[in-house]
């Protein structure tokens, strides 16, 4: 009795100190409440954050949402947003708050029926479509992690009973349209299986103090992409490191936390123009280093703590990473379908199009196309409800689909390179065709069916996709997009049931 009374109790302090941060950031007008968003919206939200973003060795100050660096990607982003308010999309891109019957994005719904998957399927494609695909971690792909969490908060009642604290955070981030980066990828200084790091000063961020009010953060996360203009950053357990309690932590806190510092590589946006850089000057994801320098975390942010049996569950039991591959699959299938219409318009611009063998390359990409578009209709058609009562995709043929496209994707990128050949490196600039060499470039790189300009705008298109930085982080992107493909493929093994197939032979031996 009097245990359930201190935790009660426990619990009250941190709803209250819960709605003060909130209240306070209301008071500052950052958080009011405030549901399906718009583009300027969410332009003057992350101009308000103010993160600790540092960039080629110096700290951004003033607007970031003007940044060379980052004012593509952000305006993309306000793109989707503002699509999902159109009035024509509404029906489909968002759904009426259960708490507020405000409208909300329909990538936080929780699906209860099959159509309630198909749903969200045709709302992902719509925004990977803007994209073509290009853009990995537009909004829907956290906001789809945080339902899988918040619907199975029963997961983290556990050693510290956090689940309430999950299920809060999701209802925010849902009733407010926040945006989410996130990182539980450790630095690659040792990977060995028995290397421990020194605890007085540690690489991998693990927790180095605990409070009353919550928990201090010490080290280093990498690869949060988008890391610093997003609303909040959320850090999940990192594999590999459960066997110290130090490292086995989950929360969510705001990109603007005092101590948390984000430092980027170099861009791969060379430049605006949309014509010389047509995905790079708009998709450019930076992804960053995350630095915690004892950085505080509030008890009501923290949503697993030391909790090992919670951490290693945590993916299957809330079946995490079965939605978030549902999600990716949808937005891989728009970017198999921009590789599909790049080639066939490679082969109509100089017309190669007649040729067996430009025929058999590009029917590798629909080969590809088609059996991903047929995994994913797969998992829908065997989704199951979960304990939670959701209605949730079968993984096998989402797991089979997050093995295939790591290996499909190089091969379309050197399809676009076969075809486009020479092409792709004959490529002058948007400044060129607006120069007095521009009668020499009508003349000589005119296409079979194209004005010049035309088809170098359609070869630069091609220089993004295959062969330019920004194609080559995106290659090292889709190849790890899960993780190490070796990792995944004892996984799925382990986990498949073998056992009709081996009844299968039994049964046509003994016949």
């Amino acid at each position: 009795m009097l245990k359930g009374l201190i935790f009660h109790a426990t619990l009250l302090g941190f709803m209250n100190r819960y709605r003060h941060a909130v209240k306070k950031r209301q008071i500052s007008g950052v958080m009011r409440r405030m549901p399906a968003i718009n583009g300027t919206q969410l332009k003057e939200r992350i101009r308000q954050l103010k993160s600790n973003v540092w960039f080629d060795g110096q700290k951004i100050k003033g607007d970031i949402t003007e940044h060379p660096a980052f004012k593509g990607v952000i305006g993309s982003k306000a793109r989707l947003y503002d699509y999902q308010l159109a009035p024509e999309n509404l029906e489909l891109m968002t759904y009426l708050s259960p708490l507020t019957g405000d409208r909300v994005g329909r990538s936080f719904y929780p699906p209860a029926r099959k159509e309630d998957l198909e749903m969200r399927r045709l709302a992902a494609e719509e925004w990977a479509k803007l994209t073509g695909g290009m853009m990995g971690r537009t909004p829907d792909y956290m906001n789809t992690a945080l339902m899988a969490l918040g619907a199975s908060a029963e997961v983290f009642e556990g050693k510290n009973k956090l689940g309430l604290n999950v299920k809060t955070i999701y209802e925010n981030a849902r009733e407010n349209d926040l945006t989410f980066s996130h990182t539980y990828v450790t630095p690659q200084v040792n990977r060995s299986l028995g290397y421990f790091e020194d605890k007085q000063k540690p690489i991998s961020a693990r927790v180095i103090k605990e409070s009353s009010d919550g928990i201090y953060i010490k080290g280093a996360r990498l690869l949060a992409t988008q890391g610093g203009i997003t609303d909040e950053l959320m850090v999940l357990p990192a594999g590999g490191k459960f066997i110290e309690e130090d490292y086995v932590y989950a929360f969510s806190v705001p990109s603007s936390s005092e101590n948390l510092k984000f430092v980027c590589r170099e861009s791969f946006v060379y430049n605006e123009s949309h014509f010389d850089h047509p995905l790079g000057s708009r998709f450019e994801e930076m992804d960053t280093i995350v630095i915690f320098d004892n950085t505080f975390v509030p008890w009501e942010r923290v949503f697993l703590y030391k909790d090992i049996n919670a951490a290693i569950s945590l993916f299957d039991e809330t079946n995490f990473n079965t939605f978030l591959v549902h999600q990716t699959l949808s937005r891989q299938l728009a970017k198999s379908k921009l590789f599909l219409g790049t080639a066939q318009l490679i082969t109509e611009t100089i017309g190669i199009g007649e040729y067996h063998h430009v025929k058999e390359k590009i029917s590798e990409i629909i080969c590809g196309l088609e059996m991903m578009k047929g995994l994913l209709l797969s998992s829908e058609m065997q989704a199951k409800q979960n304990k939670a009562g959701m209605m949730v995709p079968d993984a096998n043929p989402l797991t089979v689909a997050s093995l295939t496209f790591p290996k499909l994707y190089p091969r379309f990128v050197e399809i676009l390179q076969l075809l486009g050949a020479s092409g792709t490196i004959t490529i002058p600039t948007s400044n060129d065709f607006n120069s007095d060499v521009r009668s020499d470039l009508d003349q000589y790189l005119q296409g079979a069916d194209a004005e010049a300009k035309e088809r170098v705008r359609l070869f630069r298109l091609v220089w993004d996709m295959c062969s330019s930085a920004f194609a080559g982080r995106e290659t090292i992107y889709e190849r790890f997009f899960f993780g190490d493909p070796a990792r995944l493929s004892v996984g799925l093994y382990n986990q498949y049931d073998k056992k009709p197939a081996i009844q299968l032979v039994k049964d046509l031996l003994e016949s």
